[in-house]
């Protein structure tokens, strides 16, 4: 079985941006992104209604991070220190060696190639430094960017479930990504 440790936070650097844990400070961002229902279109989340929203989101990443349950990284420009995306690891199976990414970015930032960039690095983390046998991208089936996103990174379609997920009122259908560590 895994044996994670986060501590101390395990900063990323790319080529054009560094990854760095999320604090209290980004907690505009947060909320803009978390408050933003384009930005949440695809993501089965409460939506933010005010910074203290944000701020307990801030709170569950630390919590998460400081237990060793999870890891999420504040995506920034290498030449700012703004958060403009979110990415991470998330439901992590330490018993199936098995852990969900997911990732968020601010629209001026779309298309850029910087999810991609991230999710490269966060990818070689899991594998490399968790011992992860197998990531996996669970989206909604309408979500085609993320799709390209996935697929474009080595990733194949695992399942498509039929409204197998109740959320506000309604089935959602979700389809599951997966990577193989294969090294």
């Amino acid at each position: 079985m895994l044996a994670l440790n986060f501590s101390p936070f395990p900063n990323l650097e790319t080529e054009r941006l560094s990854l760095r844990r999320v604090v209290n400070d980004d907690v505009n961002e947060i909320f803009y992104l978390r408050s933003n229902r384009e930005v949440m279109k695809y993501i089965p989340r409460p939506i933010a209604i005010t910074h203290e929203d944000a701020l307990a989101h801030i709170a569950t990443i630390d919590v998460t991070i400081d237990k060793n349950e999870g890891i999420n990284w504040a995506i920034t420009l290498k030449n700012s220190d703004k958060l403009i995306g979110v990415i991470g690891h998330y439901r992590i199976q330490p018993q199936n060696y098995r852990a969900e990414v997911g990732y968020i970015l601010h629209p001026d930032y779309h298309g850029k190639g910087f999810i991609p960039e991230a999710l490269k690095k966060v990818i070689a983390f899991g594998f490399n430094e968790m011992k992860l046998h197998t990531i996996e991208a669970v989206i909604d089936p309408n979500n085609t960017a993320s799709e390209k996103v996935l697929l474009k990174s080595g990733f194949s379609k695992e399942a498509h479930f039929i409204e197998n997920q109740f959320y506000e009122g309604r089935f959602l259908d979700t389809v599951i990504y997966s990577l193989l560590n294969k090294s």
